[in-house]
């Protein structure tokens, strides 16, 4: 069994975290280009290079890499695009982890390069707005900076789990903040409401806006199957791939089923999990399935097709003794600039929705009702009345 060794770079470019290898870079090049010529012009390197690179590879792993025949492009063997594949599983899979763990690694440098950076631990259900939002306020120059009145950068420690996950880190005190989404309506007696409403407590808790987003059914490039909804998924047979249990996904898919009455053994793959938006789109893109549920920009990214079925809103929790806290204050203040919102516009899927604004929960989710007593007397919540069983 070959072994893996990890190293990294430190540096100011900003980016998705990946974790790269000379080989997988190579053969990316030789199958996007057809020959080894270009690809080593793509890559900056010499013809000697590369075909010196590619011979050491096929002789330390035991199999050809690239074939050709005289006249025609160079071309990926058997074996060298089973290795492509594998990769991008695994990139894919593990790019929760992935990120992670950079973000361990700079929170870290963060401190040590500059004693006035502001660290915000957040704790979320997975979303490519957030990994932007990462980024957008690592790219802050000091002039935007001080625009901004963050008073110092502002390094975001994003840690992507499920929602149930997230709201209970935060109310244990291992994250200042937590991410999770609902329905755009979320309705009184639902499963979000029996799900998150134990969770939270108005006057404790606030809501700070983040974005509107689009969810719905990730489906092949010109929709083979026809799919318009779930019923169709059922009735089809189609092969589904699902997100694990206490994701938000996860639950908006309960909530979708429940309306189309279907049960789990209606839907072939519901057993199927996998970590992430991206991961569940990747499996659509490689065949192994035929649909999931997930969100817009991850469908688009793959160049996949997209059915919308559902706007949620995707909020920010934190307690509301930290609303003061610098690093909660340079996150609300990169929120709400002009140059945040518009790339948040700019991705496909999503809205800004009362980005940076402080928000009650009864405001945002019907799910607390309050009512008034004579002078004196304590105010008490009146449970909304249930809807079928539990």
């Amino acid at each position: 069994m070959h072994r893996l060794q990890f190293h990294y770079t430190l540096g100011r470019d900003s980016g998705p975290a990946r974790v790269r290898n000379p080989l997988i870079d190579l053969l990316q090049a030789v199958e996007l280009h057809g020959s080894i010529s270009a690809a080593a012009r793509a890559l900056g390197y010499s013809y000697r290079h590369v075909w010196g690179e590619l011979k050491r590879w096929e002789d330390e792993l035991g199999d050809g890499l690239v074939t050709w025949d005289k006249g025609q492009p160079a071309r990926l063997t058997t074996f060298g695009h089973k290795l492509m594949w594998a990769e991008r599983q695994a990139q894919v899979r593990l790019a929760p982890q992935i990120e992670a763990l950079r973000s361990d690694l700079e929170r870290a440098f963060a401190v040590a390069f500059d004693d006035r950076a502001h660290v915000l631990t957040l704790y979320a259900s997975h979303d490519m707005a957030l990994a932007a939002l990462r980024e957008h306020a690592l790219a802050l120059g000091p002039t935007q900076q001080a625009h901004h009145d963050t008073h110092g950068p502002l390094h975001l420690d994003i840690r992507f789990c499920g929602s149930v996950d997230a709201i209970r880190a935060l109310n244990e005190g291992r994250c200042a903040m937590a991410g999770f989404h609902t329905l755009q309506t979320p309705a009184p007696g639902s499963l979000a409401e029996r799900t998150y409403k134990p969770l939270l407590r108005p006057g404790q808790h606030k809501i700070i806006g983040f974005a509107q987003r689009t969810q719905g059914l990730i489906v092949a490039r010109g929709n083979p199957l026809r799919l318009q909804g779930l019923r169709d998924v059922a009735a089809t047979r189609a092969r589904f791939v699902n997100r694990a249990l206490g994701t938000g996904t996860r639950l908006l898919l309960a909530e979708l089923m429940e309306q189309a009455a279907l049960a789990p053994a209606d839907i072939d793959g519901f057993a199927r999990t996998e970590p992430s938006h991206g991961a569940v789109a990747h499996a659509v893109a490689h065949g192994s399935a035929d649909c999931a549920l997930g969100i817009e920009s991850a469908a688009r990214q793959l160049r996949l097709d997209f059915v919308p079925l559902a706007q949620e809103s995707y909020h920010l929790v934190c307690l509301k003794s930290a609303l003061e806290q610098p690093a909660t204050r340079a996150l609300r203040a990169v929120l709400s600039s002009d140059s945040w919102q518009s790339e948040l516009a700019a991705m496909e899927g999503y809205r800004p929705q009362h980005c940076g604004e402080v928000l009650s929960l009864r405001a945002v989710l019907p799910w607390w009702q309050f009512t008034r007593r004579r002078s004196g007397s304590p105010r008490t919540a009146t449970r909304p009345a249930a809807t079928g069983t539990a």
